[in-house]
């Protein structure tokens, strides 16, 4: 099985970093309770150059945040769009961009859930068991109006969900009870100056 998928299709080789991020330049990533990622966001409508820019940005801030996945209302933009690098659970890596998104509904025999650890970008610092599909169906379009569908299996389900979660206006604390999206909040004011130093760190290495 190839062990690199690139907006879908397998690739026999790839960079260490998706080629867009070299155009790129680090946006300010959003914090849980700002209005933007808290409301859905619009439907993407111009396919152009400040759409493919916008992507460049997400991926590069992606990977100076350490991120399997970013939205485009993780870096203030209130568009329906998101980006991704990130792993199943057979080491198979996956990369791309969603534009306007939508989570296919599984039908509840054809699949589990499973109850593991997941993070954000948007909640720097805190983890929580978070139940998800483990299998997701993700349809949209590429950077030039192209459909496409995307599906993942393990942790990459959990990244597509999350992902569509997002432009959707939702965080995955939305799904916590009250008392864990407590402990969530405490995480990350305990952790959340460490995150933001590795954070700069990154930056420093990456543009070095």
């Amino acid at each position: 099985m190839p062990s690199v998928f690139v907006q879908g299709r397998p690739v026999d080789s790839y960079p260490r970093l998706a080629p867009e991020a070299r155009n790129g330049q680090v946006r300010r990533i959003t914090e849980v309770g700002e209005e933007v990622l808290h409301k859905p966001c619009r439907d993407v409508t111009e396919f152009g150059p400040d759409l493919a820019a916008l992507i460049d940005d997400m991926f590069l801030t992606m990977y100076t945040a350490d991120g399997a996945g970013l939205a485009a209302n993780q870096v203030g933009v209130d568009l329906r769009l998101f980006v991704y690098d990130c792993p199943d659970d057979d080491g198979v890596r996956h990369v791309g961009h969603v534009v306007n998104p939508v989570l296919e509904p599984l039908d509840a025999a054809h699949r589990r859930l499973l109850d593991e650890g997941e993070g954000c970008l948007s909640v720097p610092g805190a983890t929580m068991g978070v139940p998800r599909p483990d299998r997701a169906v993700v349809r949209g379009y590429d950077r030039d109006g192209r459909p496409i569908v995307i599906e993942g299996t393990g942790y990459f389900a959990r990244c597509l969900a999350h992902e569509t979660d997002h432009v959707n206006g939702q965080v995955y604390l939305d799904r916590l009870s009250g008392r864990e999206r407590k402990e969530a909040l405490r995480q990350m004011a305990d952790r959340r100056e460490a995150v933001f130093a590795r954070r700069a760190a990154n930056i420093a290495a990456l543009s070095g």
